[in-house]
């Protein structure tokens, strides 16, 4: 009887230990570890961009991921970035980026994404998803945003400031 109480002791104690770890801590080897492809918590120090459309200039600040690396070194570049579903506007490159894609759950107004590894997306509104996308960077201040890119196709150019 001492014996079965003293592993039922020593079991309840490992396991109150194991529940009072930190779950914001990163463990080597999982998706936060470094935050080298910028999906869950990417890590912002990329550098800064410029988004113009029209008379509009929006500053976003891209993650430090070898997406947003290979993202960087085609600007600047001006594109024809066409309307999806009342919420996002995209455009495909002719190549490939590498990716790191992830489920964010919500898409927040000014997050600019690769869908794939070629459909460069930025988003206007705010909403749920069950997509998966490697994430670039994000307008700093999307105020207006909708009301620059509209409700069809639109001209933006990309660049580094």
């Amino acid at each position: 009887m001492k014996q079965s109480l003293a592993i039922i002791f020593s079991l309840f104690s490992l396991l109150t230990s194991f529940a009072s770890c930190n779950k914001e801590a990163s463990v080597p080897g999982s998706l936060d570890a470094g935050n080298t492809n910028g999906n869950r918590n990417p890590n912002t120090t990329g550098g800064q961009m410029r988004i113009k459309i029209g008379a509009s200039t929006f500053t976003t600040t891209l993650y430090d991921n070898a997406t947003a690396t290979a993202f960087k070194a085609r600007l600047p570049m001006t594109v024809n970035m066409s309307e999806l579903n009342g919420n996002e506007k995209l455009f495909n490159f002719s190549v490939s980026l590498p990716t790191n894609a992830s489920n964010p759950g919500t898409i927040q107004n000014g997050d600019l994404m690769i869908y794939g590894s070629k459909t460069l997306v930025f988003f206007y509104k705010s909403f749920s998803t069950s997509y998966s996308y490697t994430k670039l960077g994000r307008i700093t201040d999307p105020a207006g945003l909708a009301a620059a890119v509209g409700s069809g196709n639109v001209v933006v150019t990309f660049e580094l400031e």
